[in-house]
């Protein structure tokens, strides 16, 4: 495999936030600023810091990767035809090109040339794509499609045309053709001031480990700007309270949960500190617990006091009553439904069978025992007196007190009286119930300084108390519905049942402060609260705290991500087993070639920062470095002589693509390159892109010298667009004899 395949099947093992990096420094060479700003953010999102914009890592796709070369495989470019919405290509275009040899194809500034330079680094998956393919500016945005050409090529012998399409991967074949521009050559020379020469796909790791201490540092200093303090709560760090320990362990294992919870007092325990404040200030805790007991003896009999005024108006009690007064008038009813069949009787006076008649021979009856001692009003015989009249009663006048008495005496009439005198008695009960609260002058001051609530509670339950028994009263003669009268409230009492409770928890409490053992454990109580209070006061603070700790050790998990100590292996690892002393001596014979004798090429093994390099030497006096002597131009020779050293070592037989390679180059420096050139085509297809005609005729001389073929094209700009391939070359690029032919064909037409 190559080095980028090596590097490629690496980065699968790598965080998500790295293999992001490799995968933009695969495209681009180098990391912009926004570059940056989205890996750090992807590596904070990876330790658990959440990104607000959500950015994804990317990830290096197979089809980027130029695959190895095929040696057995000879892929030879025959034309780029059928160009679409390329730049402003011609639609349609063709541009033929030789299979063997040199081919030239020269243009001058704004032809087109860019435009099938950008095709074949795509299609060919060179080294450096950052150029994009534009459509053409010209068009409607709605008429534009994607960017795409066909390759007219021969692959061992045989016509093939492979389909290209931007952004989509592209034919395999032609990767076998290597591609060399301006940006591939920045990509072969470390920049860093050391100016080495680092082969292909390890500059994607220099890249990395670059890029990882520009993360560590920038995350240090946040670390270090967010470094939590301790000094709101130092003082209750390290107690022996519940509250030191989780305190000296925020950032380690103590949660904000543990803190919420230590943190919130209750009232009871609110309640108990004072308690414990006031016991443990106290000096003669026996006494004091007595007074305290006593006056909780009081509260007691007070609550009992008005416990017993809600009995006569109780629940139980008030439902007794209705259900009293229900069966009464329903035994009244039924006992008025016999009386209408008693007054049904002729010779009755009206009113016969009334109340009032009832309460008439009642009195009559009672008369009777008194007027006939021994006799029962039913039983007096015919010449006995009457009891109401005096008159004597006579056979039928006895037959009718006989029938009186026994309607009276009736079971349906009894029923009802018996129901009424039952409801009259809980009637009266609820209407004579005593509900006033008796508190003395020295019970209310006590009530005040106990719960400044406690009175008002008993005088409201006293006003509940009697609203309930008028309402019952009402309700029992049918002026309120049963469901209106108020509820049997008793707030004062539960009140009253706490304080004295209270009471006797803190008159216990006292007495227990008398005993030294006890009164440590008292004491411990109270620091127990005491640290829980004064938490509660900076309890924002250290939840501030824990959440920057938190956030801190995220930081850290990002810091400990950022080493480059695994790139620095893989790195030593690649240039161990393919930088190796072979492709040092190509490049060295690369450069005697390019006639570049002051410089030499040794190995360097080490990888310092995740470099490994071969440094370029200059064999001349004093210590002076290259990138401190070395032109430009020198520096692109340099860069030549690296890309060819690779071509040779790969072992593929496939075309190489140049695009304006002597850029900076001066005069005689482009005979040395056109001469390599010229000397490479005689082993394989080369195709040289170039506005510069001077190099052109550089290169014909040369071909001639070397009995190479050379096939010129010439590109240019035509109504129809950019280009356009035209046959032959323009008039002064061409030598005195054929410049002669050219004007005689003009004379000719």
């Amino acid at each position: 495999m190559t080095i980028i395949q090596e590097i490629y099947q690496w980065s699968k093992t790598l965080s998500a936030w790295q293999q992001d990096a490799i995968a933009r420094l695969y495209v681009n060479r180098e990391l912009l600023p926004e570059d940056v700003e989205d890996i750090y953010a992807l590596a904070k999102a990876e330790a658990g810091i959440p990104d607000e914009d959500g950015r994804v890592a990317r990830k290096l796709e197979s089809a980027e990767v130029a695959p190895q070369t095929n040696p057995t495989r000879l892929v030879q470019i025959v034309a780029v035809k059928d160009v679409q919405h390329v730049n402003a290509l011609v639609p349609g275009g063709r541009l033929p090109i030789s299979p063997t040899g040199l081919t030239v194809i020269y243009g001058e500034n704004g032809a087109g040339k860019s435009g099938y330079s950008r095709i074949f680094k795509h299609a060919c998956r060179a080294r450096d794509r950052r150029e994009p393919i534009l459509p053409n500016a010209r068009l409607d945005p709605k008429e534009v499609g994607t960017a795409q050409a066909v390759f007219e090529a021969i692959v061992d012998g045989t016509t093939v045309d492979f389909i290209w399409k931007h952004r989509t991967e592209p034919p395999l074949p032609l990767a076998d053709i290597s591609i060399f521009d301006t940006h591939c050559a920045r990509a072969y020379i470390d920049n860093h001031g050391d100016f080495a020469y680092v082969p292909y796909g390890l500059d994607i790791l220099e890249g990395l480990v670059t890029l990882c201490g520009k993360l560590r540092a920038r995350v240090t200093k946040e670390k270090s700007d967010g470094s939590p303090s301790d000094a709101a709560y130092a003082t209750l760090i390290n107690q022996t309270t519940a509250v030191g320990r989780a305190l000296s362990g925020v950032g380690k294992k103590t949660t904000a949960e543990e803190i919420e919870k230590l943190a919130a007092l209750s009232d009871e325990d609110v309640a108990r500190r004072d308690v414990l404040t006031k016991t443990l200030s106290e000096a003669d805790p026996k006494t004091k617990a007595r007074e305290i007991r006593n006056k909780g003896l009081r509260i007691k009999g007070l609550k009992t006091q008005i416990e017993s005024k809600f009995v006569p108006v109780s629940v139980e009690k008030l439902k007794n009553l209705q259900e009293l007064i229900n069966k009464s008038n329903t035994a009244k009813k039924v006992a008025e439904t016999a009386a209408e069949a008693f007054r049904s009787e002729p010779g009755q006076l009206a009113g016969t069978g009334d109340d009032e008649w009832k309460a008439l021979f009642e009195a009559a009856r009672e008369f009777a025992a008194i007027s006939h001692v021994g006799h029962d009003i039913s039983g007096l015989a015919a010449d006995a007196k009457c009891p109401l009249c005096q008159n004597e009663l006579g056979p039928e006048g006895a037959g009718r007190l006989g029938r009186f008495d026994a309607f009276i005496k009736d079971k349906f009439e009894q029923a009802a009286k018996d129901a009424r005198n039952l409801a009259k008695e809980a009637f009266t009960a609820v209407k004579n119930a005593k509900l006033d609260i008796t508190i003395d002058t020295a019970m209310k001051e006590e009530l005040n300084a106990l719960d400044a609530q406690l009175l008002p509670l008993c005088e409201l339950s006293e006003t509940r108390l009697k609203t309930r028994q008028t309402q019952a009263l009402l309700a029992s003669g049918g002026a309120l519905d049963w469901d209106d009268v108020s509820a049997a409230e008793n707030d004062a009492t539960v009140r009253l049942g706490e304080v004295a409770d209270a009471l006797e928890a803190q008159a216990k409490t006292l007495e227990a402060s008398a005993d030294e053992v006890a009164r440590a454990k008292l004491v411990a109580e109270r620091a127990e609260l005491d640290a829980r209070h004064k938490l509660s006061e900076v309890k924002n603070a250290v939840l501030e705290a824990i959440s920057k700790y938190e956030y801190c050790a995220k930081l850290q998990k990002c810091i400990d991500g950022t080493d480059t100590r695994g790139i620095s292996r893989k790195s030593t690892e690649l240039s161990r087993t393919l930088a190796s002393k072979e492709l040092a001596d190509a490049l060295n014979e690369e450069l005697k070639k390019l006639k570049c004798h002051e410089l030499e090429v040794f190995m360097k093994p080490e990888s310092p920062g995740g470099r490994t390099q071969f440094k370029l030497t200059l064999q001349l006096p004093g210590s002076a470095t290259p990138a401190a002597v070395l032109s430009e131009g020198e520096q692109r020779a340099i860069a030549i002589a690296s890309f060819l050293a690779e071509i040779k070592l790969s072992g593929g037989r496939g075309g190489i693509v140049f695009d304006d390679p002597v850029s900076s180059l001066d005069h005689r420096r482009r005979w040395e390159v056109a001469e390599r050139l010229v000397e490479e085509s005689l082993k394989r297809q080369v195709i040289v892109f170039t506005h510069d005609i001077y190099f052109l005729c550089i290169l014909e001389q040369k071909a001639d010298e070397l009995k190479a073929a050379l096939q010129p094209n010439y590109i240019r700009r035509t109504a129809d667009g950019f280009g356009a391939h035209a046959e032959g070359l323009p008039f002064d690029v061409l030598g005195t004899k054929n410049r002669v032919g050219r004007l005689r064909q003009m004379l000719v037409c």
